[in-house]
């Protein structure tokens, strides 16, 4: 109710509101029977017998009536059948209510807009991809899937969804759906989203208007399906997992790898198609944020089957009472009978560093972490050596 806002589009100078309220005394047996207190009311029993009289009482056992003699009449809860009133009683309603005062300056019919927030309706990105030609493309495809659990039905509305973060006062809470309900648009021609800046958010809107029902998941296509180039990445980074060597898939979001829209946050599939019977197979899964054009996308595959690493420190010197070298060996093996690899190892040092010697080339990333380029020809194995100065 706070956030509501009503104008009228005939004369929107001429409307003003002078009050709003929100009722939501809701009738109930129990509350009818208190505004019924010192009111006539008829009881009729499961012995079809017949009451007439004022309600003094309403007890958790008896309803207690006085008759125009004055006699006193208790019905027992467990006796009664129905019991009947004139009316409902005055402020007591079906459904919540808003009701407003109104000044107007300008009498007759007036077209009006009533704008207000819900919590109960949420949307989220989800993307599927298909690799093709030995993982160096991507197919893609990207639904917006909204959930309504608002309590209305919102017949043929206009969709404009923002992807961003937006601050808010206080969280709204989350509401899981009510009933699994999945529809997917049809129409004449496909619906699609225009996507535009908005303030410091992106927005995308629907050039068709849509039904959201209450308690329902609808998806509908965000952009047609896209083809872009992808390169398969090797990294093993000891600070995440000592043992794995991770596979990623990287493309660009630009316009002249085939994409170039902003993307909001959500989940990736990437599946990729079995030769013997071409079914789709799952083959990773990962989130991403909220990406703009013209920046990368990496997305975490899983853990190379075929490639291993062992990492030991083989030596250790110290250069004084503040500093000292370490000496590092890591064995990568590629077991991939047909495949050459290039495994990049990322590694984290949290003091003053320098790398000291090295037996593959490296570049720096940041001031905690370094990238060694290692080449692992198929069938053999590569042994990164390097020693780094630590100084604190």
């Amino acid at each position: 109710p706070t956030t509501v806002h009503f104008k009228s589009l005939t004369a929107p100078e001429k409307v003003m509101i002078a009050e709003q309220n929100y009722d939501f005394d809701l009738a109930s047996a129990e509350k009818i029977l208190s505004k019924y207190l010192d009111k006539t009311i008829t009881i009729r029993t499961k012995q079809d017998s017949s009451f007439t009289g004022i309600l003094i009482s309403n007890s958790l056992d008896f309803i207690v009536l006085k008759y125009a003699s004055g006699a006193i009449k208790m019905v027992s809860y467990s006796d009664i059948a129905t019991i009947d009133f004139p009316s409902l009683p005055e402020g007591l309603l079906t459904k919540p209510t808003l009701i407003w005062r109104i000044i107007c300056n300008k009498p007759g019919e007036h077209r009006t807009e009533l704008s207000y927030m819900t919590s109960g309706i949420q949307w989220h990105a989800e993307y599927t991809a298909v690799a093709k030609e030995n993982d160096s493309k991507l197919e893609l495809n990207a639904w917006v899937t909204i959930e309504n659990n608002s309590g209305a039905t919102y017949p043929d509305a206009k969709i404009k969804l923002i992807a961003g973060e937006i601050n808010r006062a206080q969280k709204a809470p989350r509401y899981r759906p009510a009933v699994d309900y999945l529809e997917k648009t049809m129409a004449a021609a496909p619906p699609q989203f225009e996507e535009k800046s908005f303030f410091e958010y992106h927005m995308y809107t629907l050039d068709q208007r849509v039904t959201l029902k209450d308690h329902q998941i609808k998806q509908i296509t965000l952009f047609p399906a896209v083809e872009t180039r992808c390169k398969k990445i090797y990294t093993f980074e000891p600070y995440i997992s000592d043992k794995d060597v991770q596979v990623k898939l990287m493309f660009k979001n630009k316009k002249s790898e085939g994409m170039g829209m902003p993307l909001p946050a959500g989940n990736v599939r990437v599946y990729k198609e079995d030769p013997a019977d071409k079914s789709l197979e799952l083959i990773g899964e990962d989130k991403i944020d909220h990406t703009p054009k013209n920046e990368e996308v990496l997305l975490y595959m899983g853990n190379a089957f075929d490639v291993t690493v062992e990492r030991e420190m083989i030596d250790k010197k110290s250069k004084g009472k503040r500093s000292r070298e370490e000496t590092y060996q890591i064995k990568i093996r590629n077991h991939k009978e047909d495949d050459n690899i290039e495994v990049q190892v990322i590694e984290h040092f949290y003091y003053y560093w320098k790398i000291v010697n090295s037996t593959h080339p490296y570049t720096t990333i940041n001031a905690k972490k370094v990238r060694f380029s290692v080449p692992v020809m198929r069938n053999s194995q590569a042994v990164l050596t390097y020693t780094v100065k630590l100084s604190w």
